[in-house]
């Protein structure tokens, strides 16, 4: 099967299009929205979406109410991603002789649909952008320079690395929870309520973090998602700390020129670029924000973005603000606020005047309670639990993931592929309803990869060093299934 070769020295490639444009002929280049690398020849990537624009054609007609998810070739691996109507994010990996870039479709979707939530939160959806600007020229520069910003997290040298086996006991798309006392959950809930009144009698919304993990949060879920995953990214001390990452498998990005930018039809500016790590900083004040910009509007002043949360429905303004290893980002409405900057800056005053030792108070009472980044280690355990419908995960800490074999996680890697693909079969054929099931396999090296779906919570674990029958393995599941998980995965 011919399909379509890297660029030289890349060896993946990124794009984005619109199956509604660009459909007379001359015009296919009016239909590419977005591609990486930039300086990959025209007619190369007409090529690669010309492809990929008929591998979607032809799989409709066998499946119409389902897309195109991954096609798969000798050299290459293309991963498709309906993200708006007509309009694809389409990655295209090289595959490798050796096995370090082994991937799994799952994880390298992943990607696609969180660049496509982020870019949505903070540019709202591609197609609007379109529909208010036929040219696509102001969609185009917000693809730019976002999804370029976000690539740089996954370059190493002139390549992009992307997730490979190493990280099968990671799942992107989730957040991840902090466990806390009773005790200290009423005093996380005073200071939520307290931040909530900050605008008087219009509630701000909040999401309150403690090292990377989540304390609180006042939004549905995927606004919690989408909003945590950016703190992660960009916000957190660690995040913004030199030459630090969020993920076992990113590195700090090299430079990239993003091209010009423009004004941007939802109140922000496209020069903003939300995730370009130099331009924010912790001031002496607690409140992180992007350097100082000029702008015709508004003069110079420190950027205050305004998010798009789709859940909620709703526009605003976004402050953040650090207390040690605290975190908390504090929503303001921006239908409540008249006077922009102004408003926001009394929002700041009243948010350090009235919750200032309440926030004191929890960030010591999470530190005390706080086990270090290997709090949620357990003890001959290398596990994934993940909560699709809660949109959450809780793994074994990196540090004690890389102390598995090679050979344990290539196999965990391939069960959890086998998985990714039956779970799509089967939600194919009965989407209203989850299958469970078990697998347990003994691998080469004498070690157990496991993947447990009960009612929709998923188990992911590698056991080393354990017995040689399966009801050892079975044991160890149901062992740690009524200690930690409150026997979710436990055999009724």
């Amino acid at each position: 099967m011919g399909l379509s070769t890297a660029a030289a020295g890349d060896g993946a490639q990124l794009c984005v299009f619109d199956l509604r444009r660009g459909q007379q002929e001359g015009q296919e280049l009016d239909k590419i929205l977005f591609f990486h690398p930039a300086d990959c020849p025209i007619l190369l990537q007409l090529s690669v979406i010309g492809l990929c624009e008929g591998i979607v054609t032809f799989t409709r007609i066998f499946s119409p109410e389902e897309d195109c998810e991954v096609i798969e070739s000798e050299k290459h691996s293309h991963v498709f991603y309906q993200a708006e109507p007509d309009i694809w994010m389409v990655l295209v990996v090289e595959k490798s002789k050796d096995n370090e870039s082994t991937w799994r479709y799952g994880a390298l979707q992943g990607i696609l649909k969180e660049a496509h939530s982020l870019f949505a939160m903070f540019h709202g959806p591609i197609r609007t952008s379109l529909d208010r600007q036929p040219s696509a020229e102001l969609a185009r520069c917000h693809l730019r320079t976002f999804l370029t910003d976000y690539l740089s997290d996954f370059h190493v040298g002139k390549k992009l690395q992307f997730p490979t086996y190493r990280d099968s006991l990671r799942e992107r798309g989730t957040v991840q929870m902090l466990t806390v006392s009773r005790e200290v959950a009423l005093e996380v809930q005073s200071l939520t309520t307290v931040l909530g009144s900050c605008l008087g009698n219009v509630t701000c919304q909040s999401l309150v973090l403690f090292e990377d993990l989540l304390v609180s949060t006042t939004l549905p879920p995927d606004d919690t998602l989408n909003l945590y995953t950016y703190a992660v990214l960009r916000l957190t001390p660690r995040a913004l700390s030199s030459n630090a990452s969020s993920w076992s498998y990113l590195r700090k990005g090299t430079s990239v020129n993003a091209g010009p930018t423009s004004s941007s039809s939802n109140g922000t500016t496209a020069g903003e670029r939300p995730l370009l790590r130099e331009k924010l900083s912790k001031g002496k004040d607690g409140f992180v924000a992007a350097d100082f910009a000029t702008t015709e509007v508004r003069g110079v002043v420190p950027l205050t973005p305004i998010l798009w949360f789709q859940q909620a429905e709703e526009r605003m303004y976004l402050c953040i603000y650090q207390h040690k290893s605290l975190t908390i980002l504090l929503l303001i409405p921006a239908s409540s606020l008249i006077n922009g900057e102004e408003g926001i800056a009394h929002v700041k005053k009243q948010m350090l005047e009235n919750a200032s030792q309440k926030i004191v108070t929890v960030e010591q009472k999470l530190t005390r309670g706080w086990g270090g980044e290997n709090a949620y280690h357990v003890a001959g355990y290398r596990y994934l639990l993940v909560d699709p419908d809660r949109r959450v995960s809780r793994a074994s800490p990196p540090g004690k993931v890389t102390t598995l074999s090679k050979d344990s996680l290539l196999a965990l890697n391939r069960l959890r592929q086998e998985i990714d693909l039956e779970k799509s079969k089967y939600k194919r054929s009965d989407p209203c309803h989850d299958k469970d099931c078990e697998v347990c396999i003994r691998t080469k090296n004498n070690a157990w990869v496991i993947a447990k779906i009960t009612r929709g919570r998923e188990l992911y674990m590698a056991l080393e060093k354990g017995g040689e029958t399966l009801l050892y393995a079975s044991t160890a599941v149901e062992k740690f299934s009524n200690r930690y998980c409150e026997g979710a995965f436990s055999t009724e």
